[in-house]
């Protein structure tokens, strides 16, 4: 990282419709893929909702925790050199195509963002 510059940090989130999260997971890999080569590209890591851990058949957790739908929704922890590196995603020429097999198949309309700011 250059010094004096600020990453750019934030989560992709978006669920899936019923029957099309293997497809789903089918883009964002092979997206995952080209992102990671970006020169600005910190991170890029899809990840999946998965079921609260157990441990010896009980939950770990209490009620409320993992409302989001297991299997179908999809979360992406992604992170920029800075905002320049950001806008060369964004205008990364996989990112339109993506975005429109993406559309039909989830129940947003589109990646909802969080940008998120590192506390230590």
């Amino acid at each position: 990282m250059t010094p004096g510059t600020t990453p750019v940090r934030l989560v992709a989130e978006f669920t899936a419709r019923p029957g099309d999260e293997e497809e789903v997971e089918r883009l964002l890999l092979a997206l995952a893929e080209a992102v990671r080569q970006e020169p600005g590209c910190l991170d890029f890591t899809p990840h999946r909702v998965a079921p609260a851990p157990r441990l010896d058949g009980e939950a770990l957790v209490g009620a409320g925790v993992g409302l989001a739908p297991v299997g179908r929704r999809f979360v992406v922890t992604e992170a920029y050199r800075d905002a320049a590196a950001f806008a060369e995603h964004l205008a990364a020429p996989y990112g339109v195509p993506f975005n429109a097999a993406l559309g039909p198949l989830i129940e947003e309309d589109g990646s909802q963002l969080t940008f998120l700011e590192v506390r230590a």
